[in-house]
């Protein structure tokens, strides 16, 4: 089989295992007490003009506690519902039955969860463990205090990281953070094999740039959680952080902050016009880079690292406040651009022709609200409302309180374009007719008001009910949660729903999808314990603030 080792050495393939006699224990490395730290201010609470190279280390000695381990609970159920004066929903006990039939086991211990339980004859990849579908799975786990399995799962990622990539012929980067993996276990030889997927096996052969970024934020995640700070100081983890930013910081041709990627390249992994710089992706790549900013030690090689985050940070959070985001305001000043400007002073500097401006978004943008759009770059803005992009953007504070509440305002007042029957619709509006053909060339499964192409997704209800906690607006995250509990289950768990309202199952779901049972989970429990927020969730830095030139709030 390939990738084998025998006698120290391994064949190069397109695709990596980790067998058996191959694997090196980390968890001896982290067999190790706990450190008692006392804590006074959290990372959160300090400012990025702190972190200087001169300043003494104050990276995870500063986290804070208020988000302890929970016990596990019996029958499977939240540790946190015992603690409720009210009656769990019946929904509650079904979906930690269903997503505990998911786990997948590496010699003996829990590694991760299958992206479905599909017993059809087609199961494609959907039993394989992808590590964007996972992350739902193991904020679950950690809420409800069974953190063994996202530590298993973050040591088994990262050592699959260290393997060399090639995909026809070519080397991918030292740090690219696996796709998926799946267990094979053999059970003559009593092995068990893992098989990475860097992106050759994928739809359109791309490689996941999100992938390391989950990584990142989950481990941020286990460390809040746990209060366990082993982990994230061990040499291994330090140095997968360190090739994660090596990647997403190297210097090259670009005049802008943010990171350019490929259609295919996240949970919107087929060609749906989002090449360039996908809101998804600054996103997910801002919170990682505040996220890997608290967990790096500050010795000789973090130091370098962490000066170039600071750096990088500011100057992205300038980019994406002033360029992505859209209110009825910005609305009506892009609508008046004029064009062809040139030198410093010009107010086009994209130079975005307002014909371009599609008609839908004159409708959609409420008088009280606003959003970041799907994409910038030379003579192009995607007006598109993109849902991982602006919920992530709510809790990496990416947004400025000002930004976070319009993007609630927009949810509210566009509750049944960006809600309907069924949340939460992945983009809108979806692309149609001769565009369809043209932008996603012809793809069957993408067709209007289905899967990435304007399709609801279960799973993100718990981004959208932390959004909602973090901005003060509960209610907003009850009524969503109510429309999931009328169907979800009755439905059998379906990977995404069709239609303008979300009314009916995707024509191409499978059932028994795991990060739409995980997300349902994740919802509930943060709305009935709202501390579980701190595992996902970043407080303003008020140095980034003076930074915006212009008012970014709906109400000027």
């Amino acid at each position: 089989m390939d990738g084998i080792r025998e006698m120290g050495l391994r064949r190069v393939s397109s695709h990596c295992s980790i067998p058996e006699m191959d694997d090196y224990d980390l968890l001896r490395l982290l067999d190790k007490p706990k450190l008692n730290i006392e804590r006074q201010r959290s990372f959160d609470e300090r400012s990025l003009s702190e972190l200087s190279i001169g300043l003494p280390r104050g990276g995870l000695e500063n986290f804070e506690t208020m988000y302890s381990p929970r016990e596990r609970s019996f029958m499977g159920t939240p540790a946190s519902s015992a603690r409720n004066s009210f009656e769990p929903h019946p929904m509650v006990a079904e979906a930690w039955e269903s997503l505990r039939q998911t786990l997948v086991f590496f010699r003996g211990q829990p590694v991760g969860t299958l992206a479905a339980i599909d017993n059809s004859d087609e199961v494609l990849n959907y039993d394989q463990v992808f590590v964007r579908d996972f992350v739902p799975s193991a904020l679950a786990f950690l809420m409800n205090g069974e953190p063994e399995i996202v530590k298993n799962f973050l040591l088994k990622t990262l050592r699959l990281q260290g393997w060399e990539k090639r995909i026809d012929r070519f080397k991918l980067g030292e740090g690219a953070m696996p796709a998926s993996f799946k267990v094979l276990h053999d059970p003559i030889r009593k092995t068990d094999t893992i098989i990475a997927d860097f992106g050759e096996s994928a739809i359109g052969r791309v490689a996941p740039v999100d992938s390391g970024f989950w990584w990142i934020i989950l481990l941020r995640a286990y460390t809040k959680s746990t209060g366990d700070l082993s982990l994230a100081e061990t040499p291994e983890c330090q140095k997968g952080m360190r090739l994660i930013l090596s990647l997403c910081l190297s210097e090259g041709f670009d005049t802008f902050p943010t990171l350019l990627c490929a259609d295919g390249c996240s949970m919107i992994d087929r060609r749906m016009d989002v090449y360039g710089y996908p809101i998804e992706i600054q996103a997910l790549f801002f919170m990682a880079l505040r996220c890997a900013l608290a967990l790096l030690k500050h010795d000789v090689e973090g130091k370098e690292f962490v000066e170039r985050i600071v750096k990088r940070l500011h100057a992205l959070s300038y980019h994406m406040r002033s360029y992505f985001w859209l209110d009825f305001k910005q609305l009506n000043d892009i609508y008046r651009y004029k064009t062809e400007e040139y030198s410093h002073t010009a107010v086009n500097k994209f130079n975005v022709i307002p014909d371009s401006i599609p008609e839908w978004v004159f409708d959609f943008m409420p008088t009280r609200g606003g959003y970041f759009i799907g994409n910038v770059s030379p003579a192009r803005m995607d007006f598109r409302w993109f849902a991982l992009g602006n919920c992530v953007a709510i809790l990496s504070s990416l947004a400025t309180p000002e930004q976070s509440m319009a993007i609630m305002d927009l949810i509210e007042s566009r509750w049944e374009e960006l809600v309907g029957e069924m949340p939460l619709k992945i983009c809108y509006p979806a692309i149609e007719s001769h565009e369809w053909r043209i932008v996603t060339g012809c793809d069957p499964k993408n067709t209007r008001w289905s899967y990435h192409n304007g399709g609801s997704w279960p799973v993100l209800l718990w981004l959208l009910t932390a959004a909602c906690i973090k901005t003060g607006r509960p209610q907003i995250a009850r009524r969503a949660i109510d429309l999931a509990e009328s169907r979800l289950l009755k439905d059998n768990w379906p990977e995404y729903y069709d239609g303008k309202l979300g009314r009916y199952i995707g024509k191409q779901a499978r059932k028994l999808q795991t990060w739409s049972i995980a997300g349902y989970l994740v919802a509930k429990m943060m709305l009935e314990d709202p501390s579980h927020l701190g595992m996902i969730s970043l407080e303003e830095d008020k140095q980034m603030k003076p930074l915006i030139k212009r008012s970014t709030s709906w109400t000027c």
